[in-house]
């Protein structure tokens, strides 16, 4: 007679101790997935299974109290002299005039001593530089045990900001630095000429009072002018004196009287880039403007009756100088030569357009710029862009 033998149940994928962390687990979670009542029974449920089974209640203390010495052991060792910071290593402060550097560096120093390598706070260094609206941005790197390193990115003044009489020094941004950032090498920009002329369009009125330190300008025309200066390389910005909006949009009146037509602030970078390609080169010299709306195509334009640098003749045109440049590389170039080996080109230039018979006195001393010009495009030559050199002021506002 046959005898049957039944075959044995396959062993589990799970060990004892694994089945209950299953069970505690799936009862969890279908607890959490039904509400405040849910998870009440679940904890029960979870206390149960740890009441009936002694290694997972075990490893589950013995898991708790590593956990809580290691933070114990983070805690004091933060707060211990074997990471607190000795060594402080500021960069990026620079003589910017009224800064009030050593002030910086002192209240950064202050403020990192009482720290740890395993605990910077980036908003207690940042507190610390508050009240200095020079700093716009701080950043801290620890190297343990004892080192920080303290990195301080600043915002320069770029103008003076006039306001009803009253001056203040206002960065790239906007950002009202106060007027012990004032210095006489900063070019002027005009709040209530700006507001002004974006009153007619109805979007803005003029500003009456000057904003405190800290705070922001926040009117458009007023924006876009500090945003081209910021844009200036150092050598041209030194030479600017004064920004405006005329006739020929963003205008900036050099030192000499030479005034540079941007347009708008976009392309600020190459637009300046232009103009110093233009004023490293002879053939600028004596003029009156230099129009760099078209970075690719800067033109510059003499005053009536003046003679052009090479030519012998009286001019009463604007050209183009030198062939049109194709790349941003070829633009760069330009820059390296106006502002390395040329860098007094600008001021020769401007010395040019203030000697030329018939140009109009800088906007920066007198508040008058360069007047009307009707161009005309020229399909045959490329190069030269004729029209009629300015004769009449315009107002800078």
């Amino acid at each position: 007679m046959a005898r049957s033998i039944a075959a044995p149940a396959p062993p589990s994928t799970l060990s004892g101790a694994a089945r209950p962390l299953k069970g505690l687990a799936q009862g969890l979670a279908h607890g959490l997935g039904r509400g405040a009542a849910g998870l009440a029974r679940a904890i029960a449920t979870a206390a149960r299974v740890l009441r009936a089974h002694r290694r997972l209640r075990i490893a589950l203390i013995a898991a708790v109290a590593i956990l809580a010495l290691a933070a114990a052991g983070w805690q004091l060792a933060r707060h211990t002299s074997l990471t607190a910071v000795e060594q402080v290593q500021v960069s990026g402060l620079t003589s910017v005039p009224g800064a009030n550097s050593g002030q910086i560096e002192t209240a950064l120093r202050g403020a990192a001593r009482g720290m740890s390598t395993l605990g910077v706070s980036q908003s207690a260094l940042r507190a610390a530089v508050a009240q200095y609206p020079i700093v716009r941005e701080v950043r801290a790197r620890a190297k343990f045990p004892h080192g920080l390193r303290i990195e301080v990115f600043e915002q320069p003044p770029v103008a003076v900001l006039v306001v009803g009489g009253a001056r203040t020094a206002v960065a790239a941004d906007g950002v009202v630095l106060g007027p012990s950032y004032l210095s006489s090498a900063l070019p002027q920009v005009n709040a209530a000429a700006a507001a002004a002329t974006t009153t007619v369009t109805g979007h803005a009125k003029p500003a009456a009072t000057l904003p405190a330190p800290g705070r922001s300008v926040t009117e458009g025309v007023l924006l876009d002018e500090l945003a081209l200066l910021g844009a200036a390389p150092g050598p041209l910005a030194r030479e600017a004196m004064h920004v405006y909006m005329g006739s020929k949009g963003l205008t900036v009146a050099l030192r000499g009287g030479l005034l540079a037509y941007f347009g708008d602030a976009t392309m600020a970078h190459a637009k300046w880039i232009s103009l110093a390609r233009v004023l490293a080169s002879p053939t600028s010299a004596g003029a009156a403007y230099v129009d760099v709306r078209l970075p690719e195509r800067p033109a510059a334009g003499w005053a009536p009756g003046t003679t052009r640098p090479g030519t012998g003749s009286v001019e009463a045109e604007s050209s183009s100088v030198g062939a049109d440049p194709n790349t941003a590389a070829e633009l760069a170039a330009g820059l390296d030569a106006a502002v390395s080996g040329n860098s007094s080109a600008s001021a020769s230039a401007g010395a040019g357009a203030s000697s030329s018979p018939g140009a109009s006195s800088s906007p920066g001393a007198s508040g008058q710029g360069s007047g009307e010009e009707a161009e005309s495009e020229s399909a045959a030559q490329p190069e030269v862009s004729a029209g009629v050199a300015p004769g009449q002021a315009e107002s800078t506002g």
